[in-house]
């Protein structure tokens, strides 16, 4: 990821969210790189694959609302 779209990320981020939640997420970020997980990016295939299957879900009637979701 460049680092203008890092900004881009950071900066959405402070708008969204309070410091509580800056703070938990800069534990869990900084508790993966400590574990030396190997992070895989998603290739455009891989990317492309799971939209088509949104689609394909959403075609056949195969989601939840927002209220839906909310309510449980």
């Amino acid at each position: 990821m460049s680092k203008e779209n890092l900004i881009n990320l950071r900066n959405y981020l402070y708008g969204t969210l309070d410091a509580d939640d800056m703070l938990w997420l800069a534990d869990e970020l900084k508790r993966r790189v400590q574990k030396k997980e190997n992070i895989k990016p998603y290739t455009r295939e891989e990317l492309y694959a799971m939209i088509e299957e949104s689609e394909r879900q959403y075609a056949n009637g195969e989601y939840f609302s927002t209220e839906e979701v909310l309510s449980e």
